[in-house]
């Protein structure tokens, strides 16, 4: 009888352990291109995966001035400096200096979007579901 309430147990626990597996947003969207993001696929990773370009451009790119310490002026950052929401706002508006002053020049409008999307899916309080689109 002790194992069979375990087990039930255990049971009833898998939905919550898979929601909260599943918290993150999966999708976003984007005002610049006004389209719906998906988010859905794969891990936290420096890869080819959407949001893995999107974290390489965001150590490569974005790090390289926005680290502490920096001689540059730029405010340190890391992708829970900003509420999902928050990132959206700056790529929609354009409104960091390093945006005005050309500095996103280099990256083209589908790396931005890369970009953003791997910001808004780890930013803070990302991992609450809210899906925007």
């Amino acid at each position: 009888m002790k194992r069979f309430a375990m087990s039930l147990a255990a049971l009833l626990l898998v939905p919550v352990f898979t929601t909260q597996a599943d918290a993150a947003p999966q999708t976003r969207y984007d005002a610049t291109t006004q389209t719906c993001r998906v988010l859905s696929d794969g891990p936290l990773e420096w890869d080819s995966r959407p949001w893995g370009e999107g974290g390489k451009l965001f150590k490569d790119v974005c790090k390289g001035c926005h680290t502490r310490g920096n001689d540059k002026g730029a405010p340190f950052l890391w992708t829970e400096s900003k509420t999902p929401a928050g990132w959206n706002r700056v790529f929609e508006t354009r409104s960091p200096k390093c945006a005005q002053t050309g500095a996103w020049k280099g990256i083209n409008l589908d790396q931005q979007m890369k970009l953003n999307d791997y910001l808004y899916r780890w930013a803070a309080n990302s991992q609450d579901k809210n899906d925007s689109c």
